[in-house]
């Protein structure tokens, strides 16, 4: 007699229908080979089309699973450098396969858009089968600068100059689905959700997850630092407005695809996993000498950000040839932008931000706000590395000075915040997890467009500010 499980629990009939497990990330060429085999394990419920191509030609694969009339999106993949989204999505796609209350039990149609971004995906290649090691990562790490990421829309979803971001613009569209689920990924830190309207019991459901697979909480991310709590680890998405990016640069500064379904009553989750653990984003006792810490953190990020900026006016000359010279280098360009303004919002001498002052420092966010730091020293220096390697020679004399510093704040990392690795199969069942608990919450209670506190007004767009 087969054991009874709640949904999106392993249960009998989804280990006959899954496919060998996961132990690594999947490539962009993996996670459609995949889908197309589920899709010819379950012709009847299972369907695979494409809803647009990549700026680099790449097919944008949405993975159709059930036949009900709501309907629930999975977006995978958003973001070039987080890519436990796509090893998620077919999780989910496998437990829908399986378990016909997440189907017919719900009237819900499953759509998993396996990877929104799969030019920026095989940019990250290099790192996804390891060595696991926070160095091998950050050489290897690639993010396109903030105008290129599919989710934003700086001016506006009219506007809108991706590709990619046309074609999931068009697939809310013509879903109108009640829930959306972003599916994003912490290099350093924690798991933690961000919603644009309440859930109410989700905190507790992430609790439980979390608990069970061994996965820190982020009970201050730094993402969601000035943000309004829903709960522990679940935070609430502000609507755009003029002064968020001055507050915490994230995508919810300016009008975002997160946003855009809210006027068919659509609910989005933004669901984070992380890559490395790291035990003190859960705890939630008042941070001890937090001035101090916060004036040595916004020192280290003004040293660092000084030494990278010497570094890449040293290293630009000598680019001429250098293949994606241009894409490497726009990211670099935006870190040594906002670098010096976060390190002034966290030195107590600078005052803060009067209209934005720090929220009083607990452990878990002081320790966000430190990796913060580091996390955007080693993506610049990691890019940068790329850049002269790829060059093939160093005449300005850059290498080894970005060697030493990416191994001084990896050791940082690894050393003083205790960061630990966390297998890839396991990202995926909490993000799994946390994406099933946010649909059966929404299921339980539909929204309603027109909420107040949204407004169908253009945000002001971020690189006009």
């Amino acid at each position: 007699m087969r054991t009874p499980c709640t949904p999106g629990e392993t249960s009998a009939p989804l280990r006959r229908c899954a496919l060998p497990p996961l132990l690594r990330y999947p490539t962009a060429d993996e996670l459609g080979a995949r889908a197309a085999a589920l899709v010819a394990r379950h012709p009847r419920d299972a369907r695979l089309r494409r809803v647009g191509v990549s700026r680099a030609g790449s097919p944008l694969w949405l993975l159709e699973v059930g036949h009900g009339s709501r309907q629930a999106l999975v977006v995978a993949g958003p973001h070039a450098n987080e890519p436990v989204g796509g090893a998620t999505a077919l999780r989910v796609a496998e437990r829908a396969l399986a378990d016909p209350r997440l189907t017919e039990g719900a009237d819900t149609t499953w759509n998993l858009l396996l990877c929104l971004d799969p030019d920026g995906l095989r940019r990250n290649e290099p790192w996804l089968t390891g060595p696991r090691t926070l160095g091998h990562h950050f050489r290897n790490f690639f993010r396109p600068g903030f105008l290129e990421q599919p989710e934003w829309l700086p001016d506006g979803a009219d506007a809108a100059a991706l590709p990619e971001t046309r074609a999931l613009l068009a697939v809310q569209d013509e879903l109108r689905p009640f829930l959306q689920c972003s599916l994003h990924g912490v290099d350093i830190g924690g798991g933690f959700v961000e919603l644009t309207r309440d859930l109410p019991g989700l905190d507790r459901r992430v609790a439980g997850i979390a608990a069970r697979l061994g996965v820190p909480r982020e009970l201050g991310a730094y993402d969601a630092l000035y943000w309004p709590g829903l709960g522990p680890a679940v935070y609430r998405i502000p609507p755009p407005r003029r002064r968020d990016l001055a507050a915490a640069i994230t995508e919810a500064a300016v009008e975002s695809t997160w946003f855009h379904p809210h006027r068919h009553g659509t609910v989005t989750a933004v669901v984070e996993a992380p890559m490395w653990g790291v035990t003190a984003v859960a705890d939630g006792s008042p941070a001890a000498d937090a001035e101090a810490v916060l004036r040595s953190a916004s020192h280290a990020l003004r040293r660092d950000t000084l030494l990278l900026a010497g570094l890449t006016g040293r290293v630009r000359p000598h680019l001429a040839g250098v293949p994606d010279a241009a894409r490497l280098l726009a990211p670099v360009d935006d870190y040594l932008l906002v670098c010096p303004g976060l390190a002034d919002a966290w030195d107590p001498d600078c005052g803060n931000d009067s209209s934005h002052p720090l929220p009083p420092m607990t452990t878990a966010r002081l320790t966000a706000v430190r990796l913060a730091g580091l996390r955007l020293v080693l993506r610049t220096a990691g890019l940068l590395h790329q850049l002269v390697t790829r060059a093939g020679r160093d005449p300005a004399g850059a290498l080894p000075g970005l060697e030493r510093l990416i191994d001084a704040r990896c050791a940082d990392c690894r050393d003083g915040f205790g960061a630990r690795w966390i297998a890839v199969s396991r990202q995926a069942e909490y993000q799994a997890r946390v994406v099933l608990a946010a649909f059966e919450l929404a299921v339980r209670a539909p929204f309603r467009s027109g909420e107040p506190g949204w407004g169908t007004g253009t945000a002001v767009p971020m690189h006009r500010e």
